[in-house]
């Protein structure tokens, strides 16, 4: 059972640590009335429905992508394509993790249930066909990285059931997950190294350059760098002095992407990269302290009457 273990990459799990951040921020806007041990049961649950809402997503992405993954120099020797796997094992796990996700999910409320449901649903859309996004290009991205705002989603109704974030936070979050997904595709372009076989190992490639995915994920970048600087003026204007920190995150990682056989590739192995951990803890620790001083400046610049004669 080996191999199939291995298609439901749990290793993979450690991405689910995206559902934090929505946990922070419903703490920080709402009136919570949840009590420490009805959090902790709620984020237990919600953090294993999730992980195993994302494996089924795994699990078909592995049995659709075994044709494509061949010509690929490293997902070659996944098990899909490597090993005699039968269908109706595969199909089995899937509906498992389903049964498993949506147990679990079912003991946190009905609007996380709703998402998770949602999530599992963009496995679909991206994966199978007649839709199958992940071979349309730029959609790839967009629709791909659609689950990093439900992400957010989960870990805010871990929290409360009768609101949702606001709309600029979850675009915002959106298109950060469009970043991390252009990117990692710019470097695995790059890794390939030859425009025909990326075109062979992933349809989208054959329209896509360096320059394309580049360029793209650029893009995203300032759409997502403008939607949380809105959230961030709107809600606490302290955050705009950690602003520059999160510009230097975006190009940080960006310049991951060009190192050889880079872990943008794979970011469940980005723990590897110390520095970048080293920077994301500065960034947090100066985004708490934002939180709970109050700094008067920021709050000066808003003073209409501060160019006036």
């Amino acid at each position: 059972m080996k191999k199939y273990i291995k298609i439901a990459r749990p290793d993979h799990w450690v991405k689910n640590a995206f559902i934090l951040p929505g946990i922070v921020i419903a703490f920080l806007l709402t009136d919570y009335s949840i009590s420490v041990s009805q959090f902790v049961m709620r984020f237990i649950c919600g953090f294993i429905a999730t992980c195993f809402i994302a494996s089924a997503n795994y699990v078909i992405n592995e049995w659709l992508d075994a044709e494509f993954d061949k010509f690929h120099p490293t997902k070659k020797y996944r098990p899909v394509v490597s090993e005699n796997m039968k269908f109706s094992l595969v199909m089995l796990e899937y509906a498992i993790c389903i049964v498993l996700g949506v147990g679990f999910s079912l003991l946190v409320n009905i609007p996380f249930l709703v998402v998770e449901l949602i999530l599992l649903f963009m496995g679909v859309v991206y994966n199978v066909k007649p839709l199958r996004t992940k071979d349309i290009v730029y959609l790839d991205v967009i629709s791909e990285s659609v689950n990093n705002m439900l992400r957010l989603l989960l870990g805010w109704f871990i929290v409360s059931d009768s609101l949702i974030p606001p709309s600029s936070i979850l675009i915002g979050y959106w298109f950060a997950g469009a970043f991390l997904m252009a990117t990692k595709r710019f470097a695995e372009y790059r890794m390939i190294g030859d425009p025909e076989k990326a075109g062979l190992y992933r349809k989208s490639f054959k329209y896509y350059t360096e320059v394309k995915l580049l360029v793209s994920s650029f893009f995203y970048a300032m759409c997502a760098t403008f939607f949380i600087g809105v959230f961030m003026i709107k809600y606490r204007m302290q955050y705009i002095l950690g602003m520059p920190l999160i510009f230097g995150l975006f190009c940080f990682y960006l310049a991951i992407a060009f190192k050889p056989d880079s872990a943008a590739q794979k970011p469940e192995k980005l723990y590897k990269e110390k520095s970048l951990l080293i920077y994301l803890l500065i960034l947090v620790v100066v985004l708490i302290a934002l939180t709970f001083i109050d700094i008067p400046m920021p709050d000066y610049w808003l003073n209409p009457t501060l160019f006036s004669v």
